[in-house]
């Protein structure tokens, strides 16, 4: 083998905390690797040096070959999955290579189906070629989008069969994260009764992502204010996680766990499309009310580490309850810009949930109304009744007359053209499975702009789905 090339800075701060949160262990090597893709802008920011030989990427990032300064290892987690309590999660088919360490912040870089670890729990710690394909775009996407996530930074193949339903070529995606610690991080050692433990990862999550708390309380409020800003950017953008489950839910406010997540089509706010969300638990109008439970959860591990008990749950509390405002204020925020408004009047929540009402009622596409009312272009023809959209708009042309600035420029920013629509993310895995990557390196283009009006190439991916063509489920590819 060739004398390794690459060099990452790496400073490994997570295998510094007690070995109870891990395990180490090196990604199991795969038959024949190959490049995919490689992000080489998201490779410079983390400070990747040295010649990209496609060969080499391919052995360093499908785990054949570690790198010089990682510090390979496996996360153990807990969490409430779908509600119900499991003790024991962690990282099944994730090994943590290590932490880059840049001028911007230490970030993570992970390989999703490196191999079985301890927590596997039965499963074969790979992952096929669909799910990994649908990560790199959806979470590039959605950091073209603004709003905060876990980013790709390769996808390779393995050369080796998967087998789910069938067998299917096997893949590994290099996940970049600001960290991996989740709530469930939280849980496991809040459950086990390990303070020394629990305190270990509070100060590491202090240090690396709110140096400026100074206990428990200001922790907590910290990461509900990401959380709660995280959640209505969401809804902002039509996204259902789909699995929002406390081992999915990051501490550092960024979406993780791209599993079986999928935008609306036409909007109506209880869509579901997991195939494992038999209840509707994280339907897109359930996120907010998930997310303060999925909160609830972190400050009950955080009690052992108050002074007081009965003051914890005091203060804990109140900062819960506050969540459901500070949650419906961000969501207004976003969709006051959605509809032109950059000031506040009473009447806009109103003006906004009417919209909303038309849409769901009529089957509008959610992404098109948006873009159709930021540019102009016929919105009205987004809806099977134009008289009651007419009678919206007339109303809502008089609130515009009262704005300042210029309302079209705000909507364009917050209303994107283009979304990885989930008929044309199955398109594209169909296609690549066949060996055929054209179609995802399409996608990868036109998704690096998405508030910008689609050249004439792109704009047949603005479309909604044809008859035949709708996604009514999503999977979560383990």
């Amino acid at each position: 083998m060739c004398p390794m090339t690459l060099h990452i800075p790496f400073d490994n701060t997570y295998a510094r905390l007690p070995d109870r949160l891990f395990v180490a262990q090196d990604p199991t090597p795969v038959a024949a690797p190959r490049l995919i893709a490689f992000n080489n802008a998201l490779a410079d920011d983390l400070g990747i040096d040295g010649p990209r030989d496609e060969a080499e990427l391919a052995r360093v990032f499908s785990g054949n070959e570690v790198p010089e300064g990682a510090n390979p290892l496996a996360q153990l987690y807990s969490g409430h999955q779908f509600g119900h309590w499991n003790p024991q999660l962690g990282d099944g088919r994730a090994i943590l290579l290590g932490e880059a360490r840049t001028p911007a912040g230490r970030f993570d870089i992970q390989l999703k189906g490196a191999g079985r670890t301890p927590y596997s729990r039965g499963g074969d710690g790979r992952a096929w070629l669909g799910p990994v394909l649908r990560e790199y775009v959806l979470s590039e996407a959605m950091h073209a989008l603004g709003i905060p996530t876990t980013r790709a930074l390769a996808a390779t193949e393995t050369g080796e069969r998967v087998v789910r339903d069938a067998a299917m070529p096997g893949a590994v995606l290099t996940r970049v994260a600001a960290s991996h610690i989740r709530v469930g991080t939280f849980q496991v050692l809040a459950a086990r009764r390990d303070e020394e433990g629990l305190k270990a990862l509070y100060d590491h999550a202090v240090e690396r992502h709110y140096p400026g708390a100074k206990d428990p309380v200001q922790f907590l409020d910290a990461v509900i204010a990401r959380q709660a800003r995280l959640v209505a950017q969401w809804m902002g953008v039509g996204f259902i996680h789909g699995v929002m489950n406390t081992d999915n839910c990051s501490i550092a406010g960024e979406t993780i766990d791209y599993g079986p997540c999928a935008f609306l089509d036409d909007y109506h706010p209880m869509t579901v499309f997991s195939s494992i969300d038999r209840q509707g638990r994280y339907a897109y109008a359930n996120q907010p009310d998930i997310l303060v439970w999925n909160m609830a959860q972190l400050a009950t591990a955080l009690v052992p580490l108050m002074p007081d008990t009965d003051t914890a749950v005091e203060q804990f509390t109140a900062l819960i309850h506050a969540m459901p405002a500070r949650i419906e204020a961000h969501w207004r925020e976003i969709f006051r810009a959605k509809i032109g408004l950059s000031s506040e009047e009473e009447g806009d929540h109103a003006l906004i949930t009417s919209l909303l009402e038309l849409m769901a009622q009529q089957g509008a596409d959610f992404t098109n109304t948006f873009r159709a009312l930021a540019t102009g272009t016929a919105p009205r023809d987004q809806f099977t009744d134009r008289d009651t959209f007419d009678a919206w708009a007339e109303g809502w042309q008089a609130r515009l007359a009262r704005e300042q600035g210029d309302p079209q420029a705000l909507m364009r920013a917050a209303s994107p053209a283009l979304i990885p629509r989930n008929h044309r993310v199955e398109q594209m895995i169909q296609a690549a499975v066949a060996g055929d990557y054209a179609p995802f390196e399409r996608l990868m283009q036109a998704l690096a702009a998405p508030y910008d009006d689609p050249e004439d190439t792109f704009a047949d991916l603005t479309r909604p789905p044809a008859e035949g063509e709708h996604v009514r489920q999503t999977f979560c590819g383990t």
